[in-house]
């Protein structure tokens, strides 16, 4: 088992990916971008990032 302060690392790890993920989407959404390669892209990582931050905090209950 981890200990809270490695609990709280990961996490804020995990946490700045979803950001940067979900940063890089309402940046093409800015520039009504929302079809095409870049697009399926970003999606494809803020769903990913998302899916292994929900993940990590089910493994912790």
């Amino acid at each position: 088992m981890t200990t809270v302060e490695d609990f709280k690392a990961k996490s804020q790890e995990l946490l700045v990916e979803l950001d940067a993920a979900t940063s890089e989407m309402m940046t093409l959404i800015c520039v009504h971008q929302m079809t095409g390669t870049a697009w399926e892209e970003a999606v494809q990582r803020q769903h990913e990032a998302y899916e292994q931050w929900v993940a990590y905090l089910n493994e912790r209950q």
